[in-house]
């Protein structure tokens, strides 16, 4: 099984209700990613680990039966963004020797957010 070494960063995108949308990230789990929503609205997310995004449960732990959630995130943070304003979540990492580079960028767009694979897997070469 291979293990994926990733590291998440987003660029600082303007929310319009900060308190909401620090209610919303407390609501999921975001593995060892972390996040801030500053006074001003501004929302950021970072660490060394892929952005996968898990409900959280009653006790605070991560729903890992309910599956990643990541989209359904996504799409409930792009109400809370301000008209105009881009959030743009990449993550960049590799498995092993099989795929040497792998990059995915969530990017909003008309108020949803679409993955963009930027670089396609390189195949394991023997």
């Amino acid at each position: 099984m291979a293990t994926l070494q990733a590291a998440t960063t987003s660029t600082g995108a303007i929310v319009l209700d900060p308190q909401a949308v620090r209610e919303l990230c407390e609501s999921y789990c975001f593995g060892t990613l972390n996040w801030q929503v500053t006074d001003d609205g501004e929302l950021t997310i970072w660490g060394y680990d892929d952005f996968e995004v898990y409900e959280a449960r009653e006790n605070g732990l991560p729903d890992y039966e309910g599956g990643i959630v990541a989209h359904e995130f996504l799409r409930e943070l792009a109400d809370h963004l301000k008209a105009d304003e881009e959030l743009d979540i990449q993550i960049a990492g590799f498995t092993k020797c099989r795929f040497p580079v792998q990059q995915v960028s969530y990017n909003n767009s008309n108020t949803s957010f679409c993955p963009y694979p930027t670089f396609p897997p390189v195949p394991h070469l023997l």
